[in-house]
């Protein structure tokens, strides 16, 4: 126990929270942290080239796992790196804890006293990022600083929280018993009985009730009861982007995720009850706002900022899966009639319709191929690149992307993040997203990390081309040969074809380690339904 410090105290607090992986870099304030890291060899840590392809990294692990994952990083500039990053994982509600080392206590407070790394205030700086922050100034406050930390991270609405502690703790003695447990039991976000009652009431009452289940359906673990209340009420369901999984796709009820389709915009204004479950009806799940309600709003939301904050709604500031339970209970089922069956039937049809009028083949068969050759139960990471952007609607399973936030280079570091919890991972990204994360090529095959990344190469920020034209000012990009660069690492790659991709996607994500696929090939979007779309 004399040998013990500060850092010491964080690796045991981190195990008594029952981490086993951990993702960071170290740095010179850091080294107290990581030394107690090394020397105790649990948790595992996986270390990234760069800041903010950590904090992606921590990000994928959590919405692979489910769980809290810690970003370990170092003062200042360190720091700084992950906000970007943690912007995504503050948007899409991902659980991360991040424990930065700061200056030395003397030197916090004012950004004069000459330290490397100093800031005036680097709280401040992660304040309008995260969820809370926190610094312990003695190795006594460290377990409880993480105790809290981890409950708020894990807790409706999750998201990422910062603590930083200063050097000279880290580095100091602790002179507390070895911790062993640090018991955390997230509360259930119970809704108010009154309002379920209402809610029950008003979907008894309608005649043709939807339901738009968002990502908060997948957070809750509520899939199971979304699918008992949408048969009970013979409701057709459509799912947000980040919500796709979240109800099966091939079900008769199922409306898919079109949201970009004013087909899907229009279904969905036209209930006489919308039930919108686990979404804030944001920007890209409101057909960029466009999307106007007809009829009566019920609102199910763990992040009260977000309930009834873009339409009038009976909102429930509740969690997704209890609320479900709740209503699957109490309302009245209905005998099957096949009418909500031939409208989804019809929004589908028109859907596939619209889309067969374009010259969208090729895109159509990319996006499957992949699916195809995807080994059952693996996730999948997407930047904001052609092909992603068309996975949101048509990809038929759950998927990953930086929607949240919308910042480019998260495939790549969220995938390696997903294979440290086991299994492989696939990656998709553009040219212009994946020069953001060529650096983790090299944690990829440090760490043998199980992930595929199929490049699709276009010559330029893709998507950007899509909506400002060809020949906009710094669309088009110089990138390098994608196979040779990844060779130059270890990592075997593969220059593929449209003909070939699914064969040689499958061959990758069959083998271990990392794999690079590289597409070179020019990808569309489907045209904009409505003249307020992009």
């Amino acid at each position: 126990m004399a040998d013990r410090t500060g850092g010491d105290l964080v690796v045991e607090a981190l195990r008594a929270l029952g981490a086993r992986t951990v993702f960071g870099i170290p740095g010179q304030h850091a080294l107290g942290l990581f030394d107690a890291l090394h020397r105790a060899q649990q948790p595992r840590l996986i270390s990234s080239r760069v800041e903010n392809n950590a904090a992606f990294a921590a990000d994928g692990f959590a919405r692979r796992t489910g769980q809290v994952a810690p970003l370990l990083v170092s003062t200042g500039p360190g720091a700084l790196l992950t906000l970007s990053s943690l912007q995504e994982a503050r948007a899409s509600s991902v659980p991360v804890l991040v424990i930065s080392s700061q200056v030395p206590r003397a030197g916090l407070g004012g950004g004069r006293h000459g330290y490397l790394h100093e800031l005036p205030d680097q709280q401040a700086s992660a304040a309008g990022v995260v969820k809370s922050t926190r610094q312990p100034r003695a190795a006594s406050q460290i377990p409880t600083a993480l105790r809290d930390a981890w409950l708020e991270a894990a807790s409706p609405p999750a998201g990422p929280v910062w603590v930083e502690i200063p050097e000279d703790v880290l580095l100091g003695p602790a002179e507390l018993p070895v911790l062993h447990e640090l018991p955390v039991r997230v509360p259930e976000l119970a809704a108010p009985p009154e309002l379920l009652v209402e809610a029950v009431r008003l979907l008894d009452a309608a005649s043709d009730p939807v339901i738009l289940a968002g990502g908060g359906v997948l957070r809750a673990g509520a899939g199971a009861e979304l699918r008992a209340l949408a048969e009970k009420l013979r409701a057709p369901v459509l799912s947000t982007f980040g919500g796709k999984g979240a109800f099966p796709w091939q079900h008769p009820l199922s409306g898919q995720s079109w949201l970009e389709d004013w087909h899907s915009t229009e279904f969905l204004a036209s209930a006489d009850v919308l039930l919108v479950v686990g979404s804030g009806l944001g920007e890209l799940s409101s057909n960029y706002h466009t999307f106007r309600p007809q009829g009566t709003l019920v609102q199910i939301e763990a992040d009260a900022g977000k309930v009834a904050a873009n339409h009038p709604a009976l909102g429930i500031h509740a969690d997704a899966r209890s609320a479900l339970a709740a209503f699957s209970g109490a309302v009245t089922a209905r005998q099957p009639d096949g009418r909500a069956e031939a409208a989804v039937a019809e929004l589908l049809a028109n859907i596939r319709s619209r889309l067969d009028g374009q010259d969208l083949a090729l895109e159509r068969r990319l996006l499957a191929d992949v699916w195809a050759a995807l080994p059952d139960g693996a996730p999948s990471y997407w930047d904001m690149t052609i092909l992603g952007y068309w996975a949101w609607s048509a990809w038929p399973g759950r998927m990953h992307s930086a929607q949240g936030a919308g910042g480019l280079g998260y495939a790549f570091p969220a995938a390696l993040g997903a294979a440290a919890a086991g299994g492989p991972a696939l990656a998709v990204s553009g040219d212009g997203g994946a020069m953001y994360g060529i650096a983790e090529l090299a944690a990829a095959v440090q760490q043998h990390l199980d992930v595929t990344w199929l490049i699709v190469d276009d010559g330029g920020y893709g998507i950007l081309r899509e909506y400002l034209g060809a020949g906009t000012a710094a669309t088009e990009l110089s990138r390098p040969d994608f196979v040779a660069l990844a060779e130059s690492f270890g990592v075997p790659a593969t220059r593929t074809t449209a003909e070939r991709l699914r064969g040689d996607l499958a061959d990758a994500l069959a083998e271990s380690g990392p794999r690079v696929v590289v597409l070179p090939e020019r990808l569309t979007m489907f045209a904009a339904t409505h003249p307020a779309s992009p």
